[in-house]
């Protein structure tokens, strides 16, 4: 498989990113564990969780997935050839203060049954906590051995900047990443989500500007939208641009002969700032289309053509 470098931890990692979201809610264990092992079997090693998934599912606690996981790297025994990233902050009632970060990691790591997280996001800004707070605990599991490399999701680009420095002054690690919700379609100026923050024109600029932050895209296929006709895409993305931006996905995709989706994670990988996506799947068929896009390579006009629609 293709490999990405991580920010400036410097790890060659996967490309493509299996995001492992509902594994043990919503996709059964059977077929998490056959999804898992046809992403591996693909050369593949780079997988996502968080310590909150998927707390919202009918049936769901939270930590279904990461116990999952440990499951199955406990019976293929292969923790040393993954590469683990889970999250911590985005449980209810959870936030990014020391107490509780420290007793998020400890659980994180009974689920997955393993001693150390390779990277550990802050999943999403408390801004009532101190950035000294989060990163001094962050500091002291990477010290500890529990922790490898930090990252952060849905946080604005000014937040990651002064979480940077803020890191700089007190001899504490960098988040080394950042993972944002983002796609080819662009939602409508003005409209936002909940809460998951778009890699909007700010945090891509950044990305740009400090290739040692590596950008990773959530939700880059929008649940199915660009190939399921009836699954419709969320109400932010509707308008006169994403009409434009559609036609020119439709027409390289015949040229490439290649999904829609292919094409949406072949023009992630090769953006400025390219971005790392992270997949999800329910079956092998969508696993199988999602690897296939690392078989696509754009051409400079046809990047030109996807970049340029817009209404």
């Amino acid at each position: 498989m293709r490999t990405a470098r991580l920010g400036e931890a410097g790890v060659e990692l996967s490309a493509l990113c299996l995001g492992c979201m509902f594994f043990g809610t919503r996709v059964d264990e059977a077929t998490s564990m056959r999804l898992l092992d046809r992403y591996i079997e693909a050369g593949g090693s780079f997988l996502d969780t968080a310590n909150n998934y998927a707390f919202w599912v009918e049936g769901g606690q939270g930590g279904e997935s990461e116990a999952l996981l440990g499951r199955w790297m406990r019976r293929r025994g292969n923790r040393d050839r993954v590469f683990v990233a889970t999250k911590v902050g985005g449980a209810p009632g959870e936030d990014l203060s020391h107490a509780a970060i420290n007793a998020a990691v400890d659980g994180s790591l009974r689920r997955l049954g393993t001693d150390h997280v390779d990277l550990y996001y802050a999943h999403v800004d408390h801004r009532s906590v101190p950035l000294e707070e989060t990163l001094g605990a962050f500091g002291e599991l990477v010290s500890a051995g529990k922790v490898r490399y930090i990252g952060c999701s849905n946080y604005a680009a000014w937040r990651l900047e002064r979480a940077r420095r803020t890191s700089d002054a007190h001899g504490l690690p960098r988040y080394c990443c950042i993972q944002q919700r983002h796609s080819y379609l662009r939602p409508r100026h003005g409209t936002s989500f909940p809460t998951q923050l778009v890699a909007d024109d700010g945090l891509l600029d950044f990305c740009r500007a400090n290739p040692e932050v590596t950008l990773l895209a959530y939700s880059p296929l929008l649940s199915g939208a660009y190939t399921v006709p009836d699954r419709g895409f969320p109400e932010q993305y509707l308008g006169a641009d994403t009409d434009a931006r559609l036609a020119a996905l439709q027409r390289v995709a015949e040229a490439a002969k290649a999904s829609a989706n292919q094409v949406v994670l072949a023009w992630l990988m090769a953006s400025t700032p390219s971005a790392l996506p992270l997949i999800g799947a329910s079956n092998e068929a969508q696993l199988d289309d999602n690897l296939g896009a690392l078989k696509i390579e754009l051409s400079n006009e046809q990047l030109k053509s996807l970049n340029a629609a817009s209404a």
